[in-house]
């Protein structure tokens, strides 16, 4: 079961994103957004008796001139451990893009696995005419609508990212 992340499973998402990464960042990351009113999107998965996995995509800008694309950062994905390997964080990752779509969002940035975010259709060659704090191939972009990076611009970050 997948859906929308409520306040009561704040403590859950903690120890999830904490326990798949294995340190706080990425937890305190989730909180800061939070905090700065910057989750555009904030799914869980799991069943009734406990939760298995987490993805969060924040409010990303991309400015060209006086253009600015509404656009969404994936991060982080986070399952635990003893369920990883097993689906859930595609599935995740699967339905946050359709909302992100859903919500009007014309692009997705990742930074991950270059062997594992292609098979969702992100790609670095769509990002390669950004202006951002990141580069290389595990800096990739998912265009929801057509052309929406091919224009290029500067990739503004949501606060926390401190980017």
């Amino acid at each position: 079961m997948i859906r929308s992340a409520e306040t009561r499973d704040h403590a859950a998402i903690r120890a999830i994103v904490t326990h798949a990464f294995g340190r706080a960042d990425e937890a305190n990351l989730v909180e800061q957004l939070r905090a700065d009113s910057d989750v555009l999107l904030e799914l869980v998965s799991g069943d009734h008796a406990a939760l298995r996995g987490h993805a969060l995509y924040s409010r990303l800008t991309i400015e060209r001139g006086d253009e600015r694309v509404a656009a969404a950062a994936l991060a982080p994905v986070s399952v635990l451990p003893a369920f990883q390997r097993q689906g859930l964080g595609s599935a995740l990752i699967r339905a946050g893009n359709e909302r992100c779509a859903a919500l009007g969002v014309s692009a997705i940035i990742v930074l991950g696995h270059i062997e594992y975010y292609p098979r969702f259709g992100f790609s670095a060659a769509k990002t390669a005419r950004l202006q951002a704090p990141f580069n290389g191939p595990s800096f990739m972009g998912l265009e929801l609508r057509p052309d929406a990076l091919s224009g290029g611009g500067k990739v503004r970050y949501a606060r926390a990212f401190g980017v």
